[in-house]
């Protein structure tokens, strides 16, 4: 696999990231127990911030890749594992998401 298209498949994988936990931050929103699903909403922000952020660093070929994609990783891991704790499928769908932008990003910080 090439440089570029190991970029283009991380900033894919960010991006269809940021729109599952998007999806997923309004979709718990929804939900009757908010309580329970404080974590998740926080998490979800904040995966989502982190994953534009480094779609648009790498769309620059930024020399800060490897550190900015660590950074996603361990953001996508962490959304993961709370989303992972629910049963909603929005919930799901995000966990997977995160897990495979993790993976991609691990690749492009290696």
């Amino acid at each position: 696999m090439t440089q570029e298209q190991q970029y283009r498949d991380c900033i894919d994988a960010c991006l269809a990231c940021m729109d599952a936990c998007n999806y997923c931050y309004v979709s718990s929103l929804k939900e009757y127990d908010l309580a329970m699903l404080r974590d998740c909403i926080r998490l979800n922000r904040e995966c989502a911030d982190i994953c534009v952020f480094a779609a648009d660093a790498l769309s620059r070929n930024t020399m800060f890749a490897a550190e900015i994609c660590e950074l996603c990783a361990k953001a996508c891991e962490a959304c993961a594992e709370e989303c992972e704790k629910h049963e909603h499928e929005h919930c799901k769908a995000c966990a997977k998401a995160c897990r495979l932008c993790a993976e991609a990003c691990r690749s492009m910080a290696a």
